[in-house]
């Protein structure tokens, strides 16, 4: 599963520090439970939130914390070295489209006023707000435009980083435009992914309504998985494509391996360790996916004609001769954006309930494909 990656923007420390700076306020009057995430961990003080993102990016040996000040509160001590935003704020500057759709399941659309590439935005209410140049384009890597986002004075930037190369982010921190790390994608399980909108929730004091979002996302991704849970007949599945001299797919312990295990399919890598991307030959692939039942994730092909044509390889596939290959690229935005890419993250439940009905129709009779489509 992919996301549009924007910017690598990440916090190296706000006040210019290089060192990792533990905060230490008292003692909590609540520490707030999470059932599926681990990135992250939020506990409550008189005067405010402290939250730590506890691994920023892949490899990370140490976590950034940052306490979000309630206003007309005074900052306790031992905050020394440690970000602090009052809250709620007043706008955000987003990097990820997975951001998008937990501002407006927030009921915070009209917070956004910056994002890098506004063509690769599907929501339909930011888009709307888009038309009406209330969201500045910035840029994007180097391209980025600091100058535009010091001048937004943001209340703060939501970035993230795969690799730990904070690229401009430094810079944006020095011009004194507040950045904080969502490392959402990090996430294992598919409704960690989604618990991430109650940290996004901290920063506009909206917490139960992420709760309750959240909680309703829960509910419908274990009824989905419960119509599976006694099915004898596991389709296999394939996936990915070749990229250059490899064929890209997810490893066994991915976040899309998880989805297809909870959709009741026989994931063929699903005992591999792996919880990024494999890079395999072709052959390797072909000997073990020669008779797969179905294929599913080709990357932006809108056709088997036109993935045959890319390689004609590909046709030889059981699921390509029998008609069983679908794509996440059934939905797009106004610009062209994919709102897989986009909704998916926040909404695993509706791509479980895609696979069901891919894998396992009759159990979804009524039921459209919202994200997946067989490409024809």
């Amino acid at each position: 599963m992919q996301k549009y990656l924007a910017p690598f923007l990440l916090l190296l420390c706000i006040s210019g520090c290089h060192k990792k700076q533990t905060a230490n306020p008292g003692t909590p009057t609540t520490t707030v439970a999470l059932k599926y995430a681990h990135g992250f961990t939020v506990k409550k003080f008189d005067a405010g939130t402290l939250v730590e993102v506890t691994a920023p990016y892949q490899g990370a040996t140490s976590g950034i914390q940052y306490f979000l000040l309630e206003k007309n509160k005074t900052v306790p001590a031992g905050m020394e070295g440690i970000s602090v935003i009052p809250v709620p704020i007043d706008n955000i500057i987003c990097t990820s489209t997975t951001h998008i759709p937990m501002l407006d399941y927030l009921e915070e659309t009209d917070k956004l006023i910056g994002f890098p590439t506004l063509d690769y935005v599907s929501s339909e209410k930011m888009r709307e707000r888009i038309d009406q140049g209330l969201v500045k384009e910035l840029g994007m890597d180097k391209g980025m435009n600091l100058e535009l986002i010091a001048s937004l004075h943001a209340s703060l930037v939501m970035g993230y980083s795969m690799t730990g190369d904070f690229g401009q982010f430094k810079k944006i921190a020095e011009l004194g435009t507040p950045v904080v790390l969502n490392a959402e994608y990090l996430e294992k399980h598919p409704l960690g992914r989604a618990e991430w909108i109650k940290f996004v929730a901290l920063f506009f004091k909206k917490e139960a309504q992420a709760d309750s979002v959240f909680n309703a996302i829960e509910k419908d991704y274990l009824q989905t998985h419960e119509l599976v849970s006694s099915v004898e007949n596991k389709p296999s599945v394939m996936s990915g494509i070749v990229y250059g001299d490899a064929w890209f797919l997810p490893g066994g312990q991915n976040y899309a391996a998880r989805l297809l295990k909870d959709a009741g399919c026989h994931y063929l890598w699903e005992n591999d360790s792996t919880h990024g991307y494999l890079q395999l030959s072709f052959e390797s692939v072909y000997n073990k996916a020669i008779d797969a039942d179905l294929w599913i994730g080709v990357g932006s092909y809108p056709s088997r004609k036109e993935l045959k044509d890319a390689d004609n390889r590909y046709a030889k596939f059981k699921p390509f001769i029998q008609n069983q290959v679908y794509s996440y690229d059934g939905r797009q935005g106004a610009k062209g954006g994919n709102e897989f890419l986009e909704l998916g993250y926040l909404r695993p439940d509706i791509i479980l309930k895609d696979l069901v009905k891919i894998a396992h129709p009759d159990l979804l009779p009524d039921y459209t494909l919202y994200f997946h489509k067989k490409i024809e």
